[in-house]
C-alpha cells in the first residue's frame, strides 16, 4: 500500500503489480537518474532539524502531528491541559468500538476549525495515547487554538 499527502489518501495496488511510474515502451531513463550515493544528502541543501513545538511536531513527510492525551467517559469534551510532551483531552464518548477515537477526530476539528475529513488519527488505536496527522494548518496555529480552549475551561 503506497500513502499519498501524508496518509490522508491511499493508492492501493492489485496483488502482484509494483506501485510505482513505469517507463513507456522506447522511452529511456535520463543520464544518472537511478544513481544514488551512499551517505551523501539527496538533497542540495543542508540537512535543518524540523522544529518541534511542544505537543505539536511536524514530520519528515511535512504532515502536522499532535501528541495526545485521552481520557474518555468525561461528561463533556473538552483540550484540559498543555504540557510540554501532549495535549491533554477529557472526551464524552466510552472507549469501546472506536467511539471515543471518532470524538476525538470530531472535537479536535471543531476546536482547530478544520474539517473532520482533515483530522486523522495515526497511532493509538487502543491507546490513551495518541498521535493526530492534520492537513492544511500550520503548529503556530494549532497550539494557540489549544492553549485558548484550555483557557476557557
Amino acid at each position: 500500500m503506497l500513502r499519498l499527502r501524508c496518509g490522508l489518501r491511499q493508492l492501493r495496488a492489485g496483488p502482484g503489480t509494483l506501485a510505482s511510474a513505469r517507463l513507456l515502451l522506447g522511452a529511456e531513463m535520463p543520464k544518472g537518474a537511478g544513481v544514488t550515493n551512499k551517505g551523501e544528502s539527496q538533497s542540495k541543501e543542508p540537512g535543518k532539524p524540523l522544529p518541534s513545538l511542544g505537543p505539536v511536531a511536524v514530520d519528515p513527510k511535512g504532515c502536522i502531528t499532535i501528541a495526545i492525551h485521552a481520557k474518555p467517559g468525561s461528561k463533556q469534551n473538552a483540550v484540559t491541559d498543555l504540557t510540554v510532551e501532549t495535549i491533554n483531552a477529557a472526551l464524552a464518548a466510552p472507549p469501546s468500538r472506536g467511539k471515543g477515537n471518532a470524538e476525538l477526530c470530531h472535537h479536535l476539528s471543531k476546536v482547530l476549525e478544520l474539517r473532520k475529513s482533515d483530522v486523522v488519527l495515526d497511532k493509538g488505536d487502543k491507546s490513551c495515547k495518541k498521535v493526530v496527522i492534520l492537513a492544511f494548518t500550520t503548529p503556530e496555529e494549532i497550539l494557540e487554538k489549544s492553549q485558548k480552549q484550555a483557557k476557557n475551561k
